[in-house]
C-alpha cells in the first residue's frame, strides 16, 4: 500500500514533530507575558524558534513554521479574548472559540510573512529587524492591536526602563537582538555580544530604578472599585447595589484631593442622570469626582469621562475616541444591526461614536490629566500630540477580560506607558486592578482583582520629558531601516 506508506513515512513524521515543536515553542514564548512574566523561559523559546528558522529550506517552509509559532504564542497570550463572549453566553457564547482561532491565527499570519520574507532575502539578522518592524506595524494595521508584543516580556524588569528611549519596539529589539546575536559566526563573540546587550540594558534600568525613588506631589487620590461583575452590571436589581457601593466608599473619612470612579460607573445616560448626580455630589462633599458614563451627543452614544467639580457641576468631559472594533462598534454596524449583530458593549448596531481625539482635562486639586478610557491605553500614539500632562488617568472596566491574564496584561501595559512618558499613572478599574503607578513603572499602590474596595494613595511627581515622549517611534523606524540596509549590503558584499 504505497499511499499508506507515504502517509507515515519518516519524512512526514519528522515534519509533524517539527510542526508540534514550533507550536509548543510559541506557547512557551508567551509565558514571558503577564501574569506569568517568565522572560527567562520566553527567551530560550525564541532561541528555539530561531533554530527552526535556520533549518528551513525555503520561504514556504519558513512561513509555515512561523505561523505555527505565532499561533502557539498568541493562542496562550490572548486566550482571555474568549471571556467577553461568555458574559452573555446565550447571545455571544458561540463566537468565543472563533474569536480566539481567528485572532491568534490572523496575527500569526504577520509572523508567517515575517519568516517567509526574511528567509527569502537574508538570515537571522534580517529576521530580527523585520520581526521588530512587523510588531510595530501590528500597532497600526486595521486600527492596530499592539497587545502582547514581544517587548512586553520585559515589563516589570529593569530592562523596561529602556522604553523611555524607544518604547515597546526597542524592548522587542533587545529581546530578539539578544537571541539573534547568538547566531553570529564566532561562538565566543556571539555569546559575548548577547551577554553585553542583556547586562547593559539590565544595568542601565537598575541604575534608573535606584536613582529615581518616587517623590510625592503632596496630593492624594481615592480610587473607587465597586467590583461590578459584567454579567450583573446592567441588571436592574443590581444597578442600585453597585451605585450605592461607590457612594459609600466616596463618602468615607479621609481627605483626598480627588475621587476617581471607573469606566461606565453610572448606569444612567448622562443627560438623564439626575438624581444620581446630586447623590454623587453629596457623597463627594466638595471633593472633585471623576466618573465614567454613557453620553448621547449629536445623535450618537459616547463612552465618556466626566469631571464633577467642587460645586457639583460637570466641568469637563472627554469622549473616548479609539473604540474597540466588534466591541464598541461593528464595521457596517447599521447594516449588521438590522441582522441582530451588534458590538458586545454597544447600545445599537452602530455602537458608540468616537470622540474628537486626545485632549487634556483639568481636575481641580490634581492638575492636568491625560485621560484614557480602557482600550485606548494600549496605544502609545494616543498619548502623543497633546500638551504634556501632570499625569495619565485611565478609567477602565476590565470585567470584560476575565480573571486570569487579561486584566494583568492591561495593567502591565499601563506600567509601560508610564515609563514611556515619564508620567505617573492613575488607574481606576471596575473589578481591578486599580493602581497608582510611578513614572518608572512601579506599582506603588493597588487594589486586588475582583475585590470591592477603595484606595487612597499619594500621587508621585512626574519625571522630565522622556526621549520617547518627544520623538515617538520615528527614531526606531530609522534605526531599523539603516540596520536592514547595512545587513543587506554586508550580504551582497559577501556573495561578491
Amino acid at each position: 500500500m504505497p499511499g499508506f506508506d507515504a502517509a507515515f513515512s519518516p519524512d512526514k513524521a519528522r515534519s509533524w514533530r517539527v510542526s508540534l515543536i514550533s507550536l509548543a515553542l510559541g506557547v512557551c514564548a508567551a509565558l514571558g507575558q503577564a501574569p506569568w512574566s517568565l522572560w527567562w523561559i520566553s527567551l530560550p523559546a525564541f532561541l528555539g524558534a530561531f533554530l527552526l528558522y535556520k533549518r528551513t529550506f525555503d520561504a514556504g517552509q519558513a512561513a509555515w513554521r512561523g505561523w505555527l509559532f505565532g499561533v502557539g504564542y498568541f493562542g496562550l497570550a490572548l486566550f482571555w479574548i474568549v471571556e467577553p463572549f461568555l458574559v452573555d453566553i446565550a447571545r455571544h457564547g458561540w463566537m468565543a472559540p472563533f474569536a480566539l482561532i481567528f485572532l491568534s491565527g490572523g496575527l500569526a499570519l504577520l509572523w508567517a510573512a515575517t519568516w517567509a520574507v526574511s528567509r527569502r532575502i537574508g538570515g537571522v539578522g534580517v529576521l530580527v529587524i523585520i520581526w521588530v518592524a512587523v510588531e510595530m506595524l501590528r500597532s497600526v494595521l486595521f486600527t492596530g492591536f499592539p497587545w502582547a508584543t514581544i517587548g512586553h516580556i520585559w515589563i516589570g524588569t529593569p530592562v523596561m526602563q529602556m522604553a523611555a528611549f524607544g518604547g515597546a519596539p526597542l524592548l522587542s529589539l533587545i529581546a530578539l537582538g539578544i537571541v539573534g546575536a547568538l547566531f553570529l559566526p564566532r561562538r565566543t563573540v556571539a555569546i559575548g555580544i548577547a551577554a553585553t546587550i542583556f547586562t547593559t540594558t539590565w544595568t542601565i534600568g537598575l541604575v534608573i530604578l535606584i536613582s529615581q525613588q518616587p517623590t510625592k506631589m503632596e496630593k492624594t487620590v481615592r480610587l473607587v472599585q465597586p467590583n461590578a461583575a459584567q454579567h450583573l452590571k446592567w441588571k436592574s436589581e443590581m444597578i442600585p447595589v453597585f451605585f450605592q457601593r461607590q457612594l459609600s466608599m466616596t463618602s468615607l473619612k479621609g481627605d483626598p484631593d480627588a475621587i476617581i470612579w471607573p469606566e461606565t460607573s453610572i448606569a444612567y445616560r448622562l443627560d438623564r442622570a439626575e438624581p444620581a448626580l446630586s447623590l454623587m455630589a453629596e457623597a463627594a462633599a466638595g471633593t472633585p469626582l471623576v466618573f465614567g458614563a454613557n453620553a448621547f451627543v449629536d445623535g450618537a452614544y459616547r463612552n465618556t469621562l466626566v469631571v464633577m467639580d467642587e460645586t457639583g457641576s460637570l466641568s469637563e468631559r472627554y469622549d473616548k475616541h479609539h473604540l474597540v472594533p466588534f466591541g464598541e462598534y461593528v464595521p457596517f454596524g447599521d447594516l449588521l444591526g438590522q441582522l441582530g449583530i451588534a458590538g458586545l458593549a454597544a447600545r445599537d448596531g452602530g455602537g458608540f461614536a468616537p470622540g474628537p481625539g486626545p485632549q487634556l482635562v483639568e481636575i481641580p486639586g490634581l492638575g492636568k490629566a491625560l485621560p484614557l478610557i480602557c482600550y485606548e491605553l494600549i496605544f502609545p500614539r494616543n498619548l502623543r500630540n497633546v500638551p504634556r500632562a501632570d499625569y495619565i488617568l485611565q478609567i477602565t472596566n476590565d470585567a470584560w477580560f476575565g480573571e486570569i491574564s487579561g486584566p494583568y496584561q492591561h495593567l502591565a501595559q499601563a506600567m509601560l506607558r508610564a515609563v514611556e512618558q515619564g508620567l505617573p499613572l492613575i488607574r481606576a478599574a471596575n473589578t481591578g486592578v486599580s493602581a497608582v503607578i510611578d513614572p518608572v513603572g512601579r506599582v506603588i499602590a493597588n487594589t486586588p482583582l475582583n475585590r470591592e474596595g477603595y484606595l487612597d494613595a499619594d500621587l508621585p511627581n512626574p519625571n522630565p520629558v522622556t526621549f520617547y515622549s518627544e520623538w515617538g517611534d520615528w527614531p526606531m523606524r530609522i534605526v531599523l531601516l539603516i540596520s536592514l540596509c547595512g545587513v543587506l549590503v554586508t550580504r551582497i558584499r559577501a556573495h561578491d
